[in-house]
């Protein structure tokens, strides 16, 4: 059975004809270089012609519309020592909808979409802290929702991971956040009050002048040394970056598919680095192989076209000559939200 694309809008949500050109600016800005300052939004405002308040009200808006998700660090999941895999999940038709939404109910769950294209058609991203079995999770999860099978996937490789979409022109635009090959899986130690730290970080940020400032004060810290703790949490790869994520699809990227590549294993660097350096795709890994799964490199093509992806997919396919692929569509979004560490 091949599920139709079941885009779920928010009720009064923008089309993208309703987000004018300072709209626009602004959310490139936000999800790429947002200030750590004082007062970001004055920082935002000054680089696009706005005054601070008119910069809030329409940040406000954005988020009110839901196209703006969250604002907040993104840090990176085994850096903090959490393990997580992707999990490919085959349920029966009709039992998708109800496993989907018993599986968003584990809080490691971060991303969990429906797919077509093959008999796996649920995928979603699963983190534990370190006390915990994912693999014991795994089987739990399949076996209360009826799930003939399933596959957990870990990243053997990490090539790439940067959501990012240029906003004004209406284009993929992920080029940086690419990891060093021989550092991606290394646990960075923190000390109990940098968790701390972590913990405010990671939550929603207040959308007002000074918005740091009580996140400075429940720590005990002036704002530059919040700051240094940022910079040096950055630094040593504990935080990828303080952005804000987008509602690709209320952001006018309605389509998105993994692409899964059949690669021969002496070639696995060499496609995985062209794969990752297309704009279009936003992470890009290389992962486990079975007898019955042949695909090891998996990378995801964002785009405001179904035929765009494809494109894509068909470039990429020219350029490193593999053309063993599939290209597997997400039609529903149950679940994208960032994971809440120690919590």
């Amino acid at each position: 059975m091949t599920l139709q694309p079941r885009l779920v809008e928010a009720s009064g949500s923008p089309s993208p004809q309703d987000l004018d050109l300072l709209d626009r600016q602004l959310l490139n800005l936000l999800q790429s270089r947002f200030p750590l300052t004082e007062r970001p939004f004055e920082a935002m405002g000054q680089e696009v012609g706005l005054a601070e308040e008119e910069v809030l009200r329409r940040v406000r808006r954005l988020k009110q519309k839901h196209v703006v998700r969250q604002i907040s660090g993104i840090f990176d999941t085994r850096r903090l020592g959490y393990k997580t895999s992707l999990v490919a999940m085959g349920l029966p038709p009709e039992g998708l909808h109800k496993g989907a939404l018993f599986i968003n109910r584990h809080p490691g769950v971060s991303h969990n979409y429906a797919r077509e294209g093959h008999r796996f058609n649920l995928w979603f991203t699963l983190a534990v802290p370190p006390s915990e079995s994912l693999e014991d999770t795994v089987a739990g999860m399949a076996s209360k929702t009826g799930a003939t099978e399933y596959r957990i996937l870990p990243t053997i490789r990490f090539f790439k991971i940067g959501v990012n979409f240029d906003m004004v022109k209406g284009e993929g635009a992920a080029y940086l956040y690419t990891p060093d090959d021989d550092q991606w899986n290394r646990v960075e130690p923190l000390t109990p009050f940098e968790v701390q730290v972590v913990r405010e970080l990671q939550e929603d940020l207040l959308l007002e002048p000074r918005p740091f400032d009580a996140i400075a004060a429940r720590l005990g810290l002036d704002l530059p040394r919040l700051f240094a703790y940022a910079a040096d949490f950055q630094r040593r790869g504990v935080l990828r970056r303080y952005s804000a994520v987008l509602h690709h699809r209320r952001a006018g990227f309605k389509f998105n598919a993994m692409s899964v590549w059949r690669v021969p294993p002496e070639r696995s660097a060499e496609v995985g680095r062209l794969l990752a350096a297309s704009p279009w795709v936003t992470h890009c890994y290389e992962r486990p192989t079975s007898s019955d799964w042949p695909y090891s490199h998996f990378a995801m093509v964002h785009a405001t076209s179904r035929q765009k992806c494809e494109e894509v997919a068909q470039e990429l396919s020219r350029k490193s000559g593999i053309t063993d692929y599939l290209l597997l569509f997400s039609t529903r979004e149950y679940k994208k939200t960032r994971v809440r560490y120690f919590v």
